[in-house]
């Protein structure tokens, strides 16, 4: 059976990489390789084209600079890595392409490293960590007994797909904690509207430059990406999250990935 052919090479003749995926460049319409697909990694010979802003019936709006989108918006929508206007529907790094997106580490990747540095920085065994898990299991069993009985939400959900935790949260927060359910389906970024509904926090998720409301591992830190599923973070090989265990919700800039410290939420025993 013949290949199909798929994907097309770099243009770069020190690299002529072949990408599934490839990046063409808004200004010389080269086909680029992830490595080269900024203007910087490419040498790229054209001018980058500004889209002016135009005036209509006495109003000004601002046209997105996504290839081939006629989409406009009456107020700008600036990229801040590549600061460029775009519309509301290309206003992600991932939706237009942005040419200054880094390649994060792949998210398992990323875990394993970042439990391995917990692990050697209080000197833990392989068998004590087993054991800790063990025992971070069992205390969740203990607890969700205790959760059913005063965790709020949704009444409607089948009593199947409930998932229990103990919500700490944010240092804005009068209270400390509070007891919640949510169903195992949702993704990471439902649950974090729902929880901040409950506890009556401040949800600016959908504003650009405002710190994000996040949800983030009781152990490492980390911020859970929104897309993710609570089942999912509950098979997680690595590090899991228990039905009756704990999750931290708290604000974060942008750009952290990751609480510094969870014992000022959690008193780890």
């Amino acid at each position: 059976m013949a290949e199909l052919d798929i994907g097309k090479h770099c243009q770069i003749d020190s690299c002529n990489q072949k990408d599934f995926l490839p990046f063409v460049c808004d200004c010389c319409s080269g086909v680029f390789c992830l490595d080269h697909r900024s203007r910087e990694a490419h040498s790229c010979p054209e001018e980058p084209v500004k889209r002016e802003t135009r005036t209509e019936g006495g109003s000004t709006s601002y046209p997105c600079s996504f290839q081939d989108c006629k989409g406009k918006e009456l107020l700008p929508v600036i990229c801040p890595q590549c600061e460029k206007h775009f519309c509301l529907a290309h206003r992600h790094q991932d939706d237009h392409k942005c040419e200054k997106l880094e390649v994060q580490k792949p998210r398992m990747a990323a875990t394993k490293e970042l439990v391995q540095k917990i692990v050697e920085s209080k000197d833990v065994t392989k068998s004590k960590g087993r054991r800790g898990a063990k025992n971070s299991a069992t205390a969740a069993k203990v607890a969700l007994m205790k959760l059913k009985l005063h965790a709020a939400g949704d009444k409607g959900l089948p009593q199947t797909e409930r998932t229990y935790f103990q919500v700490y949260l944010s240092k804005e927060s009068k209270d400390s904690s509070q007891p919640m359910f949510f169903c195992s389906k949702w993704s990471v970024g439902k649950v974090v509207d729902y929880a901040a509904s409950l506890a009556s926090l401040k949800n600016n998720n959908n504003i650009l430059t405002a710190k994000k409301l996040r949800l983030c591992h009781p152990q490492t830190g980390e911020a859970f990406r929104m897309d993710d599923t609570l089942l999912s973070l509950l098979a997680h090989p690595e590090t899991p999250l228990y039905n009756g265990g704990n999750v931290i919700l708290e604000y974060l800039d942008n750009e952290c990935t990751s609480l510094e410290d969870v014992s000022d939420y959690i008193t780890q025993t």
